[in-house]
């Protein structure tokens, strides 16, 4: 089935790859966090009513980030499912190393347990999901984004999870292009030179002619700049036959 689905999607509009995965999967979810997963929302619920959409509540969120969420649920006028991490492994963490220790030792624990754990759940009930992903968010992690792939970081033993990923090849211009056109809702950050949003923690605004993820982990690595979310992002391409 994956390879049928990655020959027919190959190089077409986020729309085709949106019905495509709407019409062959009942079981399947939107990732919603940013800009582009409201794009997948809307575009989502002029083929489909009954969507699903989830969000990751980290604890960590802007205030602006809570408030959003909200306004997309009510616009809308959809249920968005708000993911919290394991409380008792979370309140561990924090009372071993604080609330800040990623500063000093990576953000790969803290990320595993507000973020990466939450989606495991959830992708567990589920047989596909669909994300904002674009290849020009990141120039070492993005560029061998498929339309379509079994998600090799969450697939369940003896059970292939698929993720679809409809905006891999459009451009931040285009988002916006789309957003201003039919009046979709943003988060007000962006207004603040926000683009990329995380944790509060963990995201800052970005100077001019900076890219986006310069403005997430701003202290690490650019190459490290992945939560976990979608780890397989950090491995070389295969032949995905």
């Amino acid at each position: 089935m994956i390879t049928q689905l990655q020959t027919e999607l190959l190089d077409k509009s986020p729309r085709k790859i949106l019905r495509t995965a709407l019409d062959a999967f009942e079981n399947i979810a939107i990732s919603f966090s940013g800009a582009e997963d409201v794009i997948l929302i809307d575009m989502a619920l002029q083929m489909k009513k009954n969507i699903q959409v989830f969000s990751l509540d980290t604890g960590r969120l802007h205030p602006e980030t809570y408030r959003f969420i909200e306004q997309v649920s009510q616009h809308y006028k959809i249920k968005i499912d708000c993911l919290s991490p394991d409380a008792m492994v979370l309140e561990a963490m924090v009372k071993e190393k604080g609330l800040f220790s990623f500063y000093e030792e990576g953000h790969q624990q803290c990320c595993g347990i507000r973020k990466v754990a939450p989606l495991r759940r959830k992708l567990s009930q589920l047989d596909a999901w669909i994300t904002g992903q674009r290849k020009d968010q990141s120039l070492d992690t993005r560029q061998s984004l498929p339309e379509v792939q079994i998600d090799t970081t969450f697939s369940l033993e003896n059970k292939g999870l698929i993720k679809f990923n409809p905006l891999l090849n459009w451009s931040s211009e285009q988002v916006w292009d789309y957003i201003d056109a039919y009046q979709v809702p943003f988060n007000p950050l962006h207004k603040h030179g926000f683009i990329s949003i995380g944790c509060e923690p963990c995201t800052r605004a970005v100077l001019p002619n900076q890219h986006e993820r310069e403005g997430r982990w701003w202290w690490e690595n650019i190459t490290k700049k992945e939560c976990g979310l979608h780890s397989d992002n950090l491995k070389p391409a295969k032949n995905s036959s």
